[in-house]
């Protein structure tokens, strides 16, 4: 049986908020201690952040501490999760570099995702080239770890289909070497993507529509009241609409019955007060204090764990240090085995040397 191994990450281009939460670093704890994974790796893919922001280095560097800090406190622990940073491996920059044959401009071209990512920063004609082949990119860091599972949004499945294009192409030209992975979508359609408190489709820091989990509890307060919700719901007696209501897509991915008892008894569960709502009798501003009540308990124990893991920097930076040093030495390893495979080890290659030196001497 083939072992399971993990990879997935983040681009430290600012904190992470609770989109990344429910979308997947939650469900990367719950894996994390889940016990059927031989290894896991969660990379702060600086190198990726670059290139976009190539020109503002210091951001990116800044907020590498700003997402180990939101995974520890989250309940990544690096006694079962290696937590790297992707430009400490030059390795995998090496893997890229050889799988860009394998891939044309077209293909690249036609990749959902990054027609989307360069639609929405206007790069238009003048598309950085790293930024044009971060799939590559993305392929040689889930190969280089030799991943069978990596867990992300939906957005990112033609990236991984990309991938799995490209082992298929290194495979079927060099032997069997990399390993195909499969994508782990969250078992929650709610989760797939939370919207912005304004009812954006993306929740971003530069649209300023973000609840970050280190985010205080007046800041939470502030974000749920001014929620997006239906337009047409004007008084309480009116019926109103759940799809497309930010709130209730927040209740979708963060509520479950136990807060009810708590925090609002009149309802069992969430679709008892969306009938409610439906029907008309239920304000916005009740459901809204029941939503900060939500993300209040959810958050707060984040929070706190923030607040612990700051007093110790230098403890984030071992735990970087060393969960970059074990993910380099297997990158190292598969890098070895691909050039192997392509016959690109000359000083490694007892055989070639041999043959190399009978033809000489015949």
């Amino acid at each position: 049986m083939k072992e399971k191994i993990i990879l997935t990450g983040d681009r430290p281009t600012g904190r992470l908020h609770i989109g990344h939460y429910v979308g997947s670093l939650r469900r990367r704890v719950e894996l994390q201690n889940s016990g059927e994974f031989k290894d896991i790796f969660v990379m702060i893919a600086d190198a990726q952040a670059l290139t976009d922001n190539a020109e503002n280095p210091e951001k990116v560097r800044q907020n590498i501490v700003e997402v180990a800090l939101d995974y520890l406190a989250a309940g990544l622990d690096p006694e079962k999760t290696n937590i790297m940073i992707q430009s400490q491996i030059p390795e995998l920059t090496e893997l890229t570099f050889y799988y860009m044959n394998l891939v044309t401009v077209a293909r690249v071209q036609r990749n959902p995702t990054v027609k989307a990512e360069i639609q929405m920063r206007n790069f238009e004609a003048s598309i950085p080239v790293g930024f044009f082949t971060y799939p590559i990119s993305q392929a040689s860091d889930i190969t280089a770890f030799k991943a069978t599972t990596v867990p992300v949004g939906e957005d990112q499945e033609p990236m991984i289909e990309q991938t799995r294009e490209i082992v298929r192409k290194f495979n079927s030209v060099y032997g069997e070497t990399l390993v195909e992975p499969e994508i782990m979508l969250p078992d929650d359609a709610s989760c797939m993507r939370l919207p912005g408190t304004d009812g954006q489709q993306k929740m971003s820091k530069s649209l300023g529509n973000c609840i970050y989990l280190a985010s205080g509890e007046n800041e939470i307060k502030k974000a749920v009241m001014s929620m997006f919700t239906d337009p047409g719901h004007l008084k309480v007696e009116d019926p109103g609409k759940v799809e497309g209501n930010t709130v209730f897509q927040y209740l979708d991915a963060f509520s479950n019955e136990d807060h009810f008892a708590e925090y609002c008894p009149d309802y069992k569960n969430l679709e008892e007060m969306k009938e409610h709502y439906r029907k008309g009798g239920l304000g916005d501003v009740k459901v809204k204090k029941f939503l900060n009540n939500v993300l209040q308990e959810t958050l707060r124990p984040i929070r706190e764990k923030r607040h612990e893991f700051e007093k110790d920097i230098p403890y984030v930076y071992e735990v970087l240090k060393k969960g970059t040093e074990v993910s380099r030495e297997v990158a190292a390893r598969t890098l070895h085995e691909v050039k192997d495979a392509m016959k690109i080890n000359y000083f490694d290659n007892e055989d070639l040397i041999k043959e190399t030196l009978e033809k000489y001497n015949a």
